[in-house]
């Protein structure tokens, strides 16, 4: 359906709707109005990505997701008028934490003991309206382009897991895999200062895009192991396998990639411990992380938009989907425009 199809009273409002796995929709939506302690937002960049991919084919955990749902947790747009901040750019954190459990008070938002996540256990931003609760919402300085905010939260995940992962100067890393992840994981790497990064991808088309973001080699074949610290962004079984027979002995894994549920990876106990390795999993962002991604955009430090290669307006959402499964040649960050 598309916004010109919609009923007169309900036109342009409008919200891409997983009804349940397999069944995708753009619908129209009544008003959206913002209660207590929330902020009405205007989405105007949709981010789309693997996981979305996942909610719409069933294949993310039950526990992370609650179907009808609206897609969009990763977004920017612009507060609707009539409240404070009304006209500016925000990003709004998608983990909507209790406050008041153990890890919520540790800081560990990601870890919440209730877990509530905008696009995943209600509706996310693909949408022409949103009520988020302000304390979530991150004004943006004016220099900070809308293609460089719709990438703040893939690259909060990113950045809390290198962060986590104690990333040292001079080390060499290896990143496998050539998605956005993949590729955020390079330009956030140089924030480190690294002696190599190397790219062990898919698709030999993605190569520029690599290039672009920091990485010193790129190969589709193969890479000799030795790496201080190997970052999983692939999401496969796979890549995790990989990963372990790249690391040095002492070396860290980390993975950040989310493999369909389920599915089990090969790992040979000794080896992993006769080679001394640190194997980390990290989940989501924290609050921290969300608050450090957009000071390095507000500074100018981080300007990830070189990774966009593909829009489409909201109503053409399905060429946007076809796109992400398999567009020919560069695939960075497939973006919809909600107008």
């Amino acid at each position: 359906m598309s916004e010109q199809g919609l009923p007169g009273g309900e036109r342009g409002n409008t919200a891409l709707i997983v009804a349940r796995p397999g069944q995708v929709r753009l619908e129209p939506r009544g008003p959206v109005t913002a209660g207590a302690g929330q902020v009405l937002v205007g989405p105007d960049l949709i981010g789309l990505c693997g996981t979305d991919l996942e909610i719409i084919g069933g294949a993310i955990d039950p526990a992370y997701v609650r179907y009808p749902v609206a897609l969009g947790h990763e977004w920017t747009g612009i507060v609707a008028a009539g409240q404070a901040l009304a006209g500016r750019r925000v990003v709004v954190e998608g983990i909507i934490g209790c406050g008041h459990c153990a890890r919520c008070a540790a800081g560990e938002t990601n870890l919440c003991e209730t877990y509530d996540e905008i696009g995943f256990t209600r509706d996310g931003a693909a949408a022409s309206q949103i009520a988020v609760p302000a304390d979530l919402v991150h004004p943006l300085a004016a220099s900070v382009r809308a293609d460089d905010a719709v990438l703040t939260e893939p690259a909060a995940v990113v950045y809390r897991a290198l962060a986590r992962a104690g990333v040292t100067p001079g080390c060499r890393a290896l990143v496998i895999g050539d998605g956005t992840i993949a590729l955020l994981a390079v330009m956030l790497l140089g924030l480190w200062s690294p002696a190599e990064i190397a790219v062990l991808g898919r698709r030999f088309e993605q190569a520029g895009l690599a290039a672009a973001a920091g990485a010193g080699s790129f190969s589709v074949t193969d890479v000799p192991p030795g790496y201080d610290l190997v970052v999983e962004a692939a999401g496969a079984t796979a890549a995790v396998e990989t990963a372990l027979a790249k690391v040095r002995r002492g070396g860290t894994v980390l993975l950040i990639g989310l493999p369909p549920h389920g599915q089990t990876v090969a790992m040979a106990g000794d080896d992993t411990v006769n080679n001394d390795l640190t194997i980390l999993g990290s989940f989501s962002y924290t609050s921290a992380a969300w608050r450090s991604v957009v000071a390095l955009l507000n500074s100018g430090r981080l300007r990830p938009s070189i990774l966009i290669t593909h829009r489409y307006p909201l109503a053409g959402w399905e060429q946007a989907i076809g796109a992400l499964r398999g567009a020919e040649g560069p695939r960075g960050k497939v973006l919809l425009e909600v107008g």
